[in-house]
């Protein structure tokens, strides 16, 4: 089950295969929000945001907090695996990420702002890890949904890395790549520090504000 690999991407071609359909279902309201928790459609004048940054736990509770977010969930993202299971993310045979889906209102927070806390609440130069968090899961990714989406992203990606840079720090090894398919993760891990409030939080960030300019 477990690769001996866990910090290497797998060849998609050698995934596990998943299966057609999720082995679980969700409820049906976020545990926090005043939303839906499954939002594969969106109502009008929303937009969707999907990032990698770490445990999902510790992100999702980040962003179900700005004002504009009008629902989160976490899942897996950026791998090959259809429906996989926590488990078999984390053996890293699937090529997924552990990520934060985020419908948010534009008119109320700006996809810009979302990629700059993006950038400050975790550390995007430490490639296949956070912390002691160890594995393709844990690696700093944005899954752009829109042509603007990446254009963003790729503008403050460049604004915060010389940033860090002019600090000492490495370069950045967010993953930066179209949005695909997002499979959500099981109940459980829904809205999780909100269930288990003193749950495990993994905030490994460079401690390095985004700069006010940008």
């Amino acid at each position: 089950m477990f690769s001996r690999r866990k910090t290497e991407l797998i060849d998609p071609a050698e995934a596990l295969p998943g299966r057609t359909t999720p082995t679980f279902a969700l409820p049906t309201r976020h545990e926090v929000l005043d939303a839906p928790l499954v939002t594969d459609e969106v109502p009008d004048g929303l937009e969707v945001a999907v990032f990698g940054l770490g445990c999902f736990w510790g992100a999702e509770e980040i962003y179900w907090q700005i004002p504009g977010v009008w629902s989160t969930s976490v899942g897996y993202a950026g791998g090959a695996t259809p429906n996989p299971t926590y488990e078999e993310v984390c053996s890293g045979r699937t090529g997924h990420t552990e990520a934060v889906r985020i419908v948010f209102d534009p008119d109320r927070v700006s996809y810009a702002d979302l990629v700059k806390q993006f950038f400050v609440v975790h550390d995007p130069t430490q490639g296949m890890r956070q912390g002691n968090d160890v594995g393709t899961q844990y690696r700093s990714a944005i899954y752009f949904t829109t042509p603007e989406q990446e254009q963003t992203a790729r503008e403050l990606t460049k604004v915060y890395g010389d940033e860090i840079a002019d600090r000492g720090y490495g370069r950045i090894t967010t993953e930066i790549e179209p949005a695909g398919p997002y499979y959500y993760a099981e109940p459980h891990h829904q809205q999780y520090l909100h269930k288990v409030p003193n749950g495990y939080r993994c905030h490994a960030n460079t401690g390095i504000p985004f700069p006010e300019t940008a």
